[in-house]
């Protein structure tokens, strides 16, 4: 069965809560958790006048297609109330992107896979690093701690 790990961030409201909530969620819609990481406060990426994050991130085991997944995950953002953010990168209740997808290489207009900034970010690559430090990054050819690693020492 596909494996897969899913990024996981809040800026508002209980964040904890909010993120807890979104891997019970994700458990109920028939996807199975393998394994959760930590939950990080983390600053704010990309506009910065906004709350701290609170992020995560979890391993799954799904037979839903990429495209499938990605709707899943759709409708739990909406289901916390999610509306568009007033700017890129804006605060949010909850926010669910597909990191890995097995070691498939996806680009189309909804989905891109690997996530194409998740070596740049060390709110995705903490708790990542934290439940699959061996993980490779099928384009970049370096697991997830050298990335973390590199991403520290910048």
């Amino acid at each position: 069965m596909p494996i897969a790990y899913i990024g996981i961030g809040s800026n508002l409201g209980d964040r904890e809560e909010n993120c807890l909530r979104a891997i019970d969620r994700l458990s109920r819609e028939g996807i199975t958790v393998k394994k959760r990481s930590s939950l990080y406060e983390t600053e704010p990426w990309g506009l910065k006048d906004q709350p701290k994050f609170i992020n995560a991130a979890v391993e799954i085991e799904t037979e839903r297609e990429p495209e499938e997944l990605l709707e899943t995950l759709k409708k739990i953002e909406n289901d916390f109330g999610k509306q568009a953010p007033s700017a890129k990168w804006g605060p949010r209740v909850i926010d669910l992107d597909i990191l890995f997808y097995d070691d498939r290489i996806i680009h189309n207009t909804d989905l891109e896979v690997p996530h194409p900034h998740l070596h740049e970010r060390d709110f995705v690559l903490k708790p990542l690093s934290e439940i699959a430090p061996q993980k490779i990054h099928p384009l970049l050819k370096k697991t997830l701690a050298e990335l973390l690693t590199e991403l520290d020492n910048e």
